[in-house]
Parts: C-alpha cells; sequence; structure tokens
C-alpha cells in the first residue's frame, strides 16, 4: 500500500533491507562507532551548539517527551506549555502527571501562537514547552518569535520536533533551544521505536543536577554511556543500523536542505492539486510535513475508501475532529508517481459524486 500517513511512513529500499537481516549483537566497538558517527550527524543537522549532545532512547515520541520533563525539569520549576492540539495536550498532561507548575496557552485548533499569547505572562516562568509543529492540526507555529520571547525572558525552550525534523527548517542554535526531540517513524523514514533528544550544554548540567525520576528513562545514564558509544540498556539495534544509512544517504544526496526542499515540493503539489476540491486547509501555517484538510464529506469515509479502493493510507484524525478533518502526509519515501497515483484517486472518487 502506499502511505500518506504522518509515521510510521514509507522507507527506502535500501534501509528496509537492514531490517530483513539478523540483528547483530551491539556492544562491540563497532556498534559504538555507529552510534557515535549517528550522535555527530543528528547534531550537524539540527545546527546544534557547541558541547551539545544527542541520545537515543528506545521509544516512541511521547517517550521522548515524558523524558524531558522529568530529566531537565524539577518541582521548582514553572513552565509555559502551547496546547494548539492532541500533542500539546500530551505535553499538559506529562505535567500534570509528574507535577510540574505550568500554565496552558490554549489556541484554536489549527491557529498560529501571536505574540500577545506570551506577552501577557509574568516574569516567572522558567521554561517553555512547545510542539514546533502540532501534528494533529497540521499548524507549524512561528519559532522564530517563540525563540525571541524565550531569550528575552531567559527561559529554557524545549521543543517536541518529532514530525518536523528534516521536514520544516530548524536551527537548534538560532533557536537557542535547550532540548529538541525526534523519533524515527517521521521524516527520518525509519521504523518507529527510537526517540533522539538533542540537549545543549545547560540542559546537560541540568539533567546531571537533578535528582534521577527513572531508570529507563534516565537522559543522565543515557549521557554516560553514549561517551563509549552505547545506551544502558538493549536499544532498538536493527534502527539504529538503519539510522545510519538514511542520514548517510540523506548526506549522499545532497544534505538536509535538498530533503527538506522534497517534503516541501511534495506538499506544494499536493496542496495544488486538490486547490479545486471541496476541502479546506485546517492550519493558517501547515508544515511541509502533513496537511489537514477540512471536509463536508465525513473524513472517515474518504479514509477507508483510499484505503479499501485504492490501497492508499491517508491520515484519519481522533477525538472531535474524526469525522471532519482528514490528513495527507508527505514525508517518507514519496515518488511524484505516488504523489500523482493519490491525486488521481481522489478525482475518481470525486467523479463518482462522492465528495
Amino acid at each position: 500500500m502506499l502511505n500518506f500517513t504522518i509515521g510510521p511512513v514509507m522507507s527506502e529500499k535500501s534501509v528496509i533491507e537492514i531490517a530483513n537481516c539478523s540483528t547483530p549483537y551491539f556492544r562491540t566497538e563497532e556498534f559504538s562507532s555507529i552510534m557515535k558517527e549517528n550522535e555527530k550527524i543528528m547534531l550537524d543537522f539540527l545546527n546544534a551548539p557547541e558541547n551539545s549532545r544527542c541520545v537515543f532512547l528506545t521509544a516512541s515520541g511521547t517517550g521522548g517527551m515524558e523524558s524531558a520533563i522529568i530529566n531537565v525539569l524539577n518541582e521548582n520549576d514553572k513552565v509555559i506549555v502551547v496546547n494548539g492540539g492532541t500533542f500539546g495536550q500530551r505535553f499538559v498532561d506529562l505535567c500534570k502527571l509528574h507535577g510540574i507548575n505550568h500554565t496552558e496557552i490554549i489556541l484554536e485548533f489549527g491557529k498560529s501562537l501571536y505574540e500577545y499569547h506570551l506577552e501577557k505572562l509574568d516574569d516567572s516562568y522558567t521554561a517553555l514547552l512547545i510542539n514546533m509543529h502540532e501534528t494533529s492540526s497540521g499548524v507549524l507555529y512561528d519559532m522564530k518569535m517563540v525563540a525571541e520571547f524565550c531569550k528575552k525572558r531567559g527561559i529554557m525552550l524545549i521543543v517536541d520536533a518529532i514530525s518536523s525534523f528534516i521536514a520544516d527548517d530548524l536551527d537548534m542554535n538560532d533557536l537557542n533551544a535547550s532540548v529538541v526531540i525526534t523519533s524515527s517513524q517521521k521524516a527520518l523514514a525509519l521504523q518507529p521505536g527510537i526517540v533522539a533528544i538533542a540537549l545543549s550544554s545547560d540542559a546537560q548540567k541540568r539533567v546531571c543536577a537533578n535528582k534521577e525520576k527513572c531508570l529507563y528513562l534516565s537522559l543522565k545514564q543515557a549521557l554516560i554511556n553514549g561517551e563509549r558509544g552505547q545506551t544502558p540498556f538493549t536499544p532498538a539495534v536493527t534502527i539504529m543500523l538503519q539510522l545510519n544509512k538514511r542520514l548517510n544517504n540523506i548526506i549522499k544526496n545532497g544534505g538536509i536542505d535538498e530533503e527538506r526542499k522534497s517534503i516541501e515540493q511534495n506538499a506544494n503539489y499536493i496542496r495544488k492539486e486538490l486547490r479545486s476540491f471541496p476541502f479546506e486547509i485546517v492550519a493558517d501555517s501547515p508544515s511541509n510535513a502533513v496537511t489537514a484538510f477540512y471536509t463536508k464529506t465525513n473524513a472517515k469515509d474518504i479514509v477507508n475508501i483510499m484505503k479499501n479502493e485504492f490501497n492508499i493510507w491517508i491520515c484519519p484524525n481522533g477525538g472531535e475532529y474524526a469525522e471532519r478533518v482528514f490528513r495527507i502526509g508527505h514525508i517518507g519515501n514519496i515518488s511524484a508517481k505516488d504523489n500523482r497515483n493519490l491525486i488521481d484517486s481522489f478525482y475518481s472518487i470525486k467523479n463518482r459524486g462522492l465528495l
């Protein structure tokens, strides 16, 4: 099936082939060398500040979000959480669960974060948590504006870039971001199971100073073991090998800017071709990674027709928008032919009067 969801997505053949082999033993110099190379390339792609580190946990993106909260923050922090949808709410839920004092900025679904929402807050905050791209609505927040606010207030910026990394412009140094979280099944186009967390030197100091609250998601242990190119527990070894192949493929194909350009072209093509359909783009500032569409037809029906009749996965939405919104992902190993097949399928549905 063609996969136009927002993750997991379609992988390159050379990446898939790695999973066809038995998983090798990993407590070796060879695997350590690969892990260190993965860390270096990830930090290069993020343009991370000097002395930053990138650690890898065997978890989903949510595991990375939770790890950042319980390792970087503590009971003395007071944080701002941008809540514009499902994944903003997840940060809120994690703060509640772990007793982190927080204030929500609740945004209308699909709407951008405007400066007045931030400036009216007092000076007592120590950190800001944001999903750079709120994947449930497709909205991409103005990260330069957010970064300027954090710099002005002298507060820590923690960024969930799970669906933005590679797809959207992200410069950790320029944003002065302390923590950036991403995972394997989005624009990295790997199997799910690995989360990468980039930490500035200040964030590392916080991790080392804080009391450890967990074992498996401990960033302190991940940092210590990462110095020798290892993880404290058995990682998803095959995915780490896939990551190495994928990162080097990106470099060979012109680098992260070329990869981002390709994703942006995918997004622009789909949005242009569906302009004449009875759909409305949800986000007023959409990410390159995905486009969420409002539809007057039941969105679940569209998703099911695509799946059952055309062998194409597009992405449903959950909650109150389950019948109103569907999403089309633009990341992964998508060809021009794949995009054309998707559009032709929409025309077929439209010509039958089902839209």
